[in-house]
């Protein structure tokens, strides 16, 4: 088993993730965390049984439903709902789980682990927050979101 830091730095770049718990719900991780992966370019999949859409995008019942494999399933569900995640993930040619903070399972970890696949206890968002930003990405706001210039109201002139 690799250090988690190794299993991060792995990861972090692999561009075809599912989150497993994402949800239209802007108070929720399960949001986003999708919408910040998406925002970064990566091919994500939502995945929630009782949604058709997240954010616009289709969402999926299941792992095995997907287009395609999945390096990272990143799960946003509660610990109950880990083995059956973590089964789904396997059977769906997922290389990890991303346990987010909060939906950790000893035992779906240790069943991923026997069955060959890596896994990370981290918050992704904090990873992609740590992430370097490329040369290319202008980190001035473009002018349009500049604080515009007030100018004097004519109505209180003291004139």
């Amino acid at each position: 088993m690799r250090d988690l830091n190794s299993l991060i730095e792995k990861y972090v770049d692999e561009p075809v993730w599912a989150v497993v718990g994402a949800s239209n719900d802007k108070a929720k991780y399960g949001n986003r965390i999708y919408l910040k992966l998406r925002e970064a370019g990566y091919t994500v999949y939502p995945v929630n049984r009782r949604e058709q859409l997240i954010e616009g995008d289709q969402a999926y019942n299941s792992l095995t439903d997907l287009p395609e494999p999945p390096a990272v399933v990143n799960m946003v569900v509660p610990p109950l709902e880990a083995p059956l995640v973590v089964e789904n993930a396997r059977v769906a040619g997922a290389q990890a789980i991303w346990f987010q903070p909060g939906a950790e399972s000893t035992s779906a970890a240790q069943w991923a682990l026997d069955h060959g696949l890596d896994v990370i206890e981290a918050c992704i968002l904090v990873q992609l927050a740590l992430r370097p930003r490329p040369d290319n990405i202008d980190t001035d706001p473009p002018a349009s979101h500049s604080r515009p210039v007030t100018t004097p109201d004519p109505t209180t002139s003291t004139r």
